[in-house]
């Protein structure tokens, strides 16, 4: 019996835990190799299959003072993960995404056990949004493989030292076949001519409290200035339902807030029905991309956070949305912390409800994003790459 270890955090960490732990043991079947898979993650990676050593997707955080509540939490889920390593170290380890907590996991599993392989797939963002010139990296020194999920990212860790694999992002693997627009409308009981605009403004506590209130005010002022508009949210974690569905109440917005245990299935639906997303900025960027749904990009930290970063730091990047990052260009609007008012989203967000040249220039450079971002069957190369590199390690 193989043993594999994977660690991820927050609800993106553990849909792409998920789609990876399915490839790994359909993988796995097909080289009648017994496998076993702890993990560090949420209720999708239990789902697809592994033993959940402890439920980390609420646990995510951006920023300094936004990070703080989850300090002893972090620790004391880090004495538990060291007792487990001691008494049944893994055969092997996949760290995906979660700098903070994978980083100093990644490093005590290379200090107490040097001869467990490690993998980092979906690597932070470092190649995107390093500080200073040339930028440097804190995963090569315990990393035996990096799977990259963008070209850059791949050039970045390559240039610096890492093994690497360009596998391509995951996000591929779930496009399938979509429903054709009429038949989301359908499923979804829009009107004829009934527009749908979606909301996806929190995977983390802190994104509900610093992003839905300007989203929520906007989607309400969209519905004013397009009667009939009909706004849906997908929860991202079941403890987030009845807080949306409040502030979306407490705006004035008509919506529906679709279930967390639902949400995932709904995706190819929504999107396919959808005329435009609100959204913050992250994986879902790309998701919309693919699937074609014009976007309105925002994000806010504290301010105390924003402070730090930007005048102590020294943060300063071009883009923050995946979308305008991997194309180098500001293909959909993004809006950051003062910029984020609800007049700013509806102003952006009007020409793209209708047939415009803003909306037309979006859907075309969708199909350059889709391009750059490799070929379906992320996952499993993903997993080959993963349990070859275990196979070495055991000969």
């Amino acid at each position: 019996m193989v043993r594999l270890l994977i660690s991820t955090g927050e609800v993106s960490g553990d849909l792409q835990g998920g789609l990876l732990i399915k490839a790994l043991h359909a993988e796995a079947q097909r080289r009648d190799l017994p496998l076993q898979i702890d993990a560090l993650g949420g209720e999708r990676m239990r789902q697809a299959g592994s033993h959940l050593l402890a439920n980390t997707a609420p646990m995510g955080a951006i920023g300094l003072w936004e990070a703080l509540p989850l300090v002893l939490p972090t620790l004391r889920l880090q004495r538990r993960v060291g007792r487990w390593l001691a008494s049944a170290p893994p055969d092997g380890v996949v760290l995906i995404d979660y700098m903070g907590a994978n980083v100093s996991l990644g490093r005590r599993i290379r200090h107490r056990f040097p001869a467990v392989p490690i993998t980092y797939y979906i690597a932070p963002q470092e190649w995107a949004f390093r500080l200073g010139e040339g930028g440097t990296t804190r995963l090569i020194g315990f990393t035996d493989r990096i799977l990259a999920i963008f070209p850059e990212e791949a050039r970045f860790y390559a240039s610096r030292g890492a093994r690497v694999t360009w596998v391509g992002h995951p996000l591929l693997d779930t496009l399938g076949s979509p429903p054709s627009r009429e038949q989301a409308r359908q499923e979804l009981g829009l009107a004829p001519g009934q527009q749908l605009l979606l909301l996806l403004p929190a995977s983390r506590p802190q994104e509900m409290r610093y992003l839905m209130p300007s989203l929520s005010a906007a989607a309400a002022e969209l519905q004013r200035q397009r009667p009939g508009l009909r706004v849906m949210l997908p929860a991202g974690l079941a403890s987030f339902e009845e807080p949306l569905a409040e502030q979306l109440r407490g705006a004035g917005v008509e919506a529906t807030v679709i279930p967390a245990d639902r949400a995932d299935a709904l995706k190819p639906v929504l999107c396919a029905a959808a005329d435009l997303a609100l959204t913050k900025s992250g994986t879902a960027n790309l998701e919309l991309a693919l699937r074609g749904v014009p976007q309105v990009v925002g994000y806010r930290l504290s301010r105390v956070t924003a402070f730090v970063a930007q005048r102590l730091l020294g943060f300063n990047v071009p883009h923050i949305s995946p979308v305008n990052l991997v194309l180098g260009e500001r293909l959909v609007p993004e809006l950051l912390q003062d910029d984020l008012t609800p007049e700013a989203i509806v102003a952006a967000a009007l020409p793209l409800l209708d047939p415009s040249p803003e909306r037309t220039q979006m859907l075309a450079g969708y199909r350059r994003l889709r391009a750059l971002l490799g070929e379906p069957g992320v996952t499993r190369r993903a997993a080959c790459e993963i349990l070859d590199q275990l196979t070495e390690s055991q000969t």
